[in-house]
């Protein structure tokens, strides 16, 4: 990890669960994070938690609403104009909505693409744009994809039919993304991580509105996933020689393949 000590990383989503984890562990290894989300306040009191306070990096909050190109693009111009450079950018941010497919809310679908899919693809190729414009040929690009880019949930998540949707089509961008940047000879490298059920917030989210499960009771049936070991794979990933290019990794919870 030496080789990323006081470099820029992006992290979306980082306001809790996940991606709050993946700022700890990247600015305790001397990163500059920058950490995203619409809740600015919660970023700005994690930057206040022992564990960045004392770490040799640095969390620089910034508020965005990925569902708005403009705020992404305003959070990049930020980024060029007071750190300079973006060598890292971790597409962390995603939600799910119980929303069926025979009867599901448009506007619950739109927002899942927006987040999950048009978010991600604005911020990858504005990374990289900024990669490029400073001659950085070694930065790295993470999509957090999850398992339910590789297979549909259990029956009794059908709710996240469209969800999975989503991160399938993740799955292919994350590969066509790769196949464009070889075509341009850069060594920027692309990875994704695909963790199984992790315990965050997304699962109170996602069952908000069933008043017959609740997640306490489905975290006491498994041992999930901690946001610890997802950040843990990152830095894994991160800690790979240059010519080494992580495609994909699945981390699931020992017990259960969700």
């Amino acid at each position: 990890m030496e080789h990323w000590n006081g470099k820029v990383a992006l992290v979306t989503g980082a306001s809790a669960g996940i991606g709050a984890g993946i700022c700890k562990a990247l600015t305790q290894h001397g990163m500059v994070v920058v950490g995203c989300a619409r809740n600015v306040d919660k970023i700005r009191a994690l930057g206040e938690d022992d564990a960045i306070k004392t770490s040799p990096g640095k969390l620089v909050a910034i508020k965005c609403d990925l569902t708005q190109e403009s705020e992404i693009l305003s959070m990049f111009d930020e980024i060029r104009r007071t750190l300079g450079r973006l060598d890292v950018c971790i597409n962390n941010a995603g939600l799910g909505h119980d929303s069926l497919l025979l009867t599901g809310q448009t506007s619950d679908w739109k927002n899942m693409l927006d987040v999950n899919v048009m978010a991600l693809c604005i911020c990858t190729r504005e990374a990289v744009k900024l990669m490029r414009e400073k001659g950085n040929d070694d930065g790295q690009i993470i999509q957090i994809v999850g398992v339910s880019g590789h297979r549909l949930l259990s029956p009794e998540m059908m709710g996240l039919h469209f969800y999975c949707g989503t991160k399938f089509m993740v799955k292919a961008l994350t590969e066509g993304l790769r196949r464009e940047i070889k075509a341009l000879n850069s060594h920027i490298r692309i990875s994704s991580l695909s963790p199984g059920l992790v315990e965050t917030e997304f699962v109170d989210q996602y069952l908000k509105n069933d008043s017959t499960r609740n997640a306490s009771s489905l975290f006491k049936s498994i041992q999930a996933l901690q946001p610890s070991d997802i950040s843990d794979t990152i830095l894994y990933i991160l800690s790979t020689p240059q010519y080494v290019e992580v495609h994909d990794i699945l981390v699931l919870p020992r017990d259960k393949s969700v």
